[in-house]
């Protein structure tokens, strides 16, 4: 008997929910009882009212894997709308880092010319070290800091990623 694997792929997740105490942790949850890992996880308001939220979710899973944790998402009550925008196509996705960076002497003028490449700005800055904003695709941020781990890395913080779709339907 020969048993098919199926690759796991990145998707990014837009989930569209009533802004009620312990729906993120409901939905955290359905993903840990199942094994599933979140690789991203992002939450805001979406409406003047503050009733809504939309919820970005990045997870690898397989192709049943995901159906599953689709219609498991979609059966939450507080659960508005599932669209997964990674197989509808078209989407734009981004994040933002504050990157911390020690920087004195050659280091220091390394450490902004790489900002300056990368289109980080400078959004605190010592006699010692800087703290740099960069913003883009999750792959720009890796090697950002990758690079900045050369020059006197610090810290990190990152927002995790934020998607949309492209085109004229909201989520």
């Amino acid at each position: 008997m020969h048993i098919k694997s199926e690759t796991a792929e990145r998707h990014t997740l837009a989930v569209i929910v009533d802004n009620e105490p312990g729906i993120l942790a409901r939905i955290a949850g359905l993903f840990t009882a199942r094994g599933y890992n979140i690789e991203s996880l992002t939450v805001s308001e979406i409406t003047v009212d503050k009733a809504v939220s939309r919820i970005t979710i990045v997870t690898s899973a397989s192709k049943p894997m995901l159906e599953q944790i689709v219609a498991q998402l979609d059966r939450l009550v507080p659960v508005h709308k599932v669209r997964d925008l990674t197989a509808e196509g078209a989407h734009v996705e981004r994040e933002l880092a504050l990157v911390k960076v020690r920087g004195v002497g050659d280091h220091r003028i390394e450490a902004l010319r790489l900002a300056d490449v990368y289109r980080a700005r400078v959004v605190d800055a010592t006699t010692s070290s800087f703290v740099f904003e960069v913003t883009g695709g999750t792959e720009k941020i890796d090697k950002f800091v990758e690079l900045m781990s050369e020059v006197g890395l610090i810290e990190v913080a990152r927002t995790g990623i934020v998607a949309i779709a492209r085109g004229k339907d909201a989520a």
